[in-house]
């Protein structure tokens, strides 16, 4: 449990930085609540009885007032090719931990190209994409993998029974889609692939009771940085239901709508995962409700292995490579189902 420490949490009044502070205190910790917009900060901060410093990723000094005395820095707010850098930056100066929720490919390989070096030489723990995209992907392929050390191909399916975007995710999107120059990205071949082409449409055998359903493949999402990060699989291949694919794409799809006491939406999702390794295959598939509000205990988490020791590795890594990827999902068991198969 979180002891009383204090946790930073920049871009707090954001809807998934609103389930990280719900989940911080659950746990124990005492969240700071950071941001740009002073005026929601300070609503949030009211209404939670929470300390609020306002700090802006373009602002080094506001971010250091920040995450002054801060144990670890959890950052939620997007695009992350705007703010992982400086908060990242503010973390090492303060020598505290950072984790973020990014699900921008590009952004995500920019903080492992700029941040590894020094990272690993300063002993700091940076985690980035350490949320339902990335994270929770990451650790089901690092448990399906088991005792093996490579494999030959890796395959990520979310079922998800439909996709209302935060106004974060679209703004993350639209920036990731202006680096990509309008391309779709795969990651093939031992890299990353930008390609003009239009996706492949299959059927994926989801476990029951969702069964099988048609998806767009190559659907490519930031899984396919965090698992080939850490684990030798030439081939990563994600894909998405077509329902929650034409949700995204709509640009007249609202918000998520609480539907509970927690916040959630009434979203739910099967991620299902699927290693080969020549004629082999193993899987394993975890379910739950809501991708937003299922991002907040896999980052909180995270936090907590961390402050307490529980890492296999210093620097910047993906949830699978710094994690005992099986207790971690054992951990989440009130938040997720797990669906192990052979």
């Amino acid at each position: 449990m979180g002891s009383g420490l204090t946790v930073a949490v920049f871009g707090a009044y954001g809807h998934t930085g609103r389930f990280v502070v719900a989940h911080l205190r659950e746990r124990g910790y005492v969240p700071v609540v950071s941001g740009r917009d002073a005026q929601k900060l300070n609503a949030l901060a009211s209404d939670a009885g929470l300390e609020g410093r306002p700090a802006s990723a373009e602002d080094p000094a506001s971010l250091d007032r920040a995450l002054a005395g801060a144990a670890a820095v959890i950052n939620c707010a997007g695009p992350f090719a705007t703010t992982a850098a400086p908060v990242i930056e503010a973390a090492l100066r303060a020598g505290i931990p950072y984790v973020d929720v990014a699900a921008e490919i590009e952004a995500i390989v920019d903080t492992f190209t700029r941040f590894t070096d020094r990272a690993r030489a300063a002993g700091a723990m940076i985690v980035p994409a350490m949320a339902f995209y990335g994270g929770l992907g990451d650790l089901l392929a690092t448990a399906a993998m088991d005792d093996w050390t490579t494999a030959d191909e890796a395959h990520i399916a979310y079922g998800l029974s439909g996709w209302h975007p935060t106004a974060g995710t679209r703004a993350s999107g639209a920036v990731s889609r202006q680096r990509r120059d309008g391309r779709r990205v795969r990651y093939a071949n031992g890299r990353l692939e930008y390609r003009q082409d239009e996706p492949p449409t299959l059927e994926w055998p989801f476990p029951g009771p969702m069964g099988p359903r048609t998806v767009i493949g190559e659907f490519t999402m930031a899984d396919a940085v965090t698992v080939p990060h850490h684990l030798p699989i030439p081939d990563v291949r994600t894909y998405m239901t077509v329902e929650a694919a034409r949700d995204l794409s709509d640009p007249d799809t609202p918000a998520p709508a609480p539907v509970d006491a927690r916040g959630r939406s009434a979203q739910t999702f099967l991620v299902d995962v699927v290693v080969r390794s020549g004629g082999r295959e193993r899987r394993a598939a975890a379910s739950g409700q809501d991708i937003y509000a299922v991002t907040a205990p896999l980052a909180v988490e995270a936090v907590d292995r961390v402050l307490t020791g529980r890492t296999r590795t210093a620097g910047v890594a993906s949830a699978g490579e710094i994690f005992d990827a099986p207790d971690f999902l054992r951990a989440l068991s009130p938040h997720i189902t797990l669906d192990p198969r052979p």
